[in-house]
């Protein structure tokens, strides 16, 4: 792939916090159409650098690119209008609402028969239409990660952010997941995510990075990044 597939592009992206590093120099290059992983311990940094990339953190140094255009410090409302998506660890749905009054309430830019169509394909495309009724407060947690990933999927993204999507939820569930975005990614969407369930991200990623102490350690196809001696000495 050239430059020109590089949806998205981190360059010595730095972070400190009351003067503790928790980033230092991070770079990472994510290719469109790809599936990207970035993994590591707990306090590696992974959560500061997603969070920088969407918007809801500035850096203190380092540069962040979409689609070719520079984006650092940009709010987390102008990186969604450039075509990014984003879900969270902790679920941020209307509690109070049902499952498709969430998935219209973001919908912009469009009438409501619209989105109520989209949302229908949606909840359809992820196998959830049963529970579109639903208010969010009685969705499992594995239920609201499916309608976290359908909700952002309603602003149409060209690159989905996805912060530890596999997280607490069964290997079946896991799998219906990874077998959805990668239909996704044959569309044309681009997913970039942080987790911390090593087979997914080992097995299914096309490019794996490797946080610890706030720096890239490693990246690569997994097979490299899987036996990398500075990544089984960050993990082991």
């Amino acid at each position: 792939m050239s430059a020109s597939d590089d949806i998205l592009v981190a360059e010595k992206v730095s972070k400190r916090f009351a003067g503790r590093v928790a980033l230092n120099e991070a770079s990472l290059t994510v290719k469109r159409g790809s599936i990207t992983g970035v993994i590591g311990p707990n306090g590696s940094g992974k959560s500061t650098l997603f969070n920088i990339i969407a918007g809801t953190l500035a850096p203190n140094g380092g540069r962040v690119w979409i689609r070719g255009q520079d984006v650092t410090g940009a709010s987390a409302a102008e990186i969604c209008r450039r075509g990014v998506g984003r879900t969270f660890q902790i679920s941020r749905l209307f509690a109070e609402m049902t499952v498709m009054e969430n998935l219209v309430a973001v919908a912009h830019g469009v009438d409501d028969r619209a989105a109520v169509k989209r949302a229908r394909e949606l909840l359809e495309f992820l196998e959830i239409t049963a529970i579109a009724d639903k208010w969010g407060s009685e969705l499992s947690y594995g239920q609201r990660k499916l309608v976290e990933i359908a909700r952002a999927l309603m602003l149409q993204p060209v690159i989905m952010l996805l912060d530890e999507p596999f997280a607490g939820i069964n290997p079946r569930l896991q799998n219906r997941i990874v077998e959805h975005l990668r239909a996704l990614c044959a569309r044309g969407l681009t997913v970039f995510f942080i987790d911390h369930e090593m087979r997914i991200v080992l097995s299914e990623c096309d490019l794996v990075y490797v946080l610890a102490e706030g720096s890239v350690i490693a990246s690569g196809p997994p097979e490299r990044v899987r036996d990398d001696p500075r990544v089984l000495d960050a993990y082991f």
